[in-house]
C-alpha cells in the first residue's frame, strides 16, 4: 500500500490532453475578445458623434436665447473641439459656443450630405429632418445630419431642435 502511494506521487504532471483542453479554452476566450473589441470601439465612436450633435444643437439653442430668438446661419469647429455658432451677416450678436471632442468637422448647408464620411456634420439652419435622408424647410428649426458606422457601412442620422 505504501509503495502505491509513492508511485502516484512520482507520476504527477499534466497529460497532453489536459494541456490541449486548456489551450483550446484560452483560444476561445481570445477569439471572443478580438471579435468584441471592434464593435465596442464602433459603438463608442457612434455615441461620441450623437453627443456632439446634441452639443451643437445646445449651442444653437443658446444662441437663440441670447439673441432674442434670432436664427444663426453659421457654425464652425476649432481644432480643440470648440463649436462656435453665429450669424455672419450681423456683427452685434452674441455668439454661442459648445465643446465637443476633436476630430469632427462641421459644414452649413440646406441639403442633406452626400458624403458618408463619419465625423462630418452638416448643419441645416431653417431646416428639419425629413426622415434620415433629406432636409425640409422649416423656419424655426435646425437639423444636423451625420453618418454613423453600421458594421461595414455608414448609416445616415438626422437630429433637429
Amino acid at each position: 500500500m505504501l509503495s502505491n502511494i509513492r508511485q502516484r506521487k512520482e507520476q504527477r504532471g499534466f497529460t497532453i490532453i489536459e494541456v490541449l483542453i486548456v489551450l483550446a479554452i484560452a483560444g476561445l476566450i481570445m477569439l471572443i475578445v478580438f471579435l468584441a473589441v471592434p464593435a465596442l470601439q464602433r459603438n463608442s465612436r457612434n455615441t461620441q458623434a450623437k453627443n456632439a450633435a446634441s452639443s451643437i444643437l445646445g449651442a444653437v439653442s443658446e444662441y437663440q436665447n441670447n439673441n432674442n430668438g434670432a436664427m444663426p446661419n453659421h457654425a464652425s469647429v476649432a481644432s480643440d473641439g470648440t463649436v462656435t455658432v453665429d450669424d455672419t451677416s450681423v456683427t452685434t450678436e452674441t455668439q454661442a459656443t459648445a465643446k465637443i471632442q476633436g476630430g469632427f468637422t462641421i459644414a452649413t448647408s440646406t441639403t442633406f450630405p452626400t458624403s458618408t464620411a463619419t465625423g462630418a456634420f452638416t448643419v441645416g439652419f431653417g431646416q428639419k429632418c425629413n426622415g434620415n435622408s433629406a432636409f425640409a424647410a422649416a423656419n424655426r428649426s435646425t437639423a444636423i445630419a451625420f453618418y454613423i458606422e453600421n458594421g461595414s457601412s455608414a448609416a445616415p442620422q438626422c437630429v433637429e431642435s
